[in-house]
């Protein structure tokens, strides 16, 4: 199958996430991912987005996220991109250390690490770019 790309943009409402999470489920039951991959997918995916939002664009709906979404025979690929200035992410504390067990913030990423086969983030002048790979089966 050649590749298929979809794109959406979106203003920075927590709101959407429900319907977001619907349209890239729909999206990967076509592209014939396995069911069990699912909740890796919705949760790294609904992670990510809230971050975007939150995080990066500070909830201000005057503030896009693009989202685009890449299937082949093998993957799907997420992009999404939010006007936010970036982190440092060798700032955020590992959640598994025990100094670490009570604190708020980390475990996202750490949760995407674990349901992914890849986790990446481009920060540039316009934003963030976060990179979300996982496997169709």
């Amino acid at each position: 199958m050649p590749e298929k790309i979809y794109m959406k943009e979106i203003p920075s409402d927590p709101n959407l996430l429900p319907e977001l999470d619907e349209f890239l489920i729909d999206i990967a039951r076509n592209a014939g991912m396995n069911k069990d991959r699912f909740n890796n997918l919705s949760l790294s995916f609904s992670e990510a987005l809230s971050n975007s939002i939150v995080h990066g664009n500070k909830k201000d709906i005057n503030k896009k996220v693009k989202i685009t979404i890449k299937v082949d025979d093998e993957k799907m690929t997420i992009l999404l991109k939010d006007e936010g200035k970036g982190f440092n992410v060798d700032s955020v504390p590992d959640p598994t250390k025990p100094e670490n067990i009570l604190k708020d913030s980390g475990r996202g990423i750490h949760i995407m690490k674990s349901f992914l086969d890849g986790l990446s983030y481009n920060f540039d002048s316009e934003g963030t770019e976060i990179k979300l790979v996982i496997k169709l089966r």
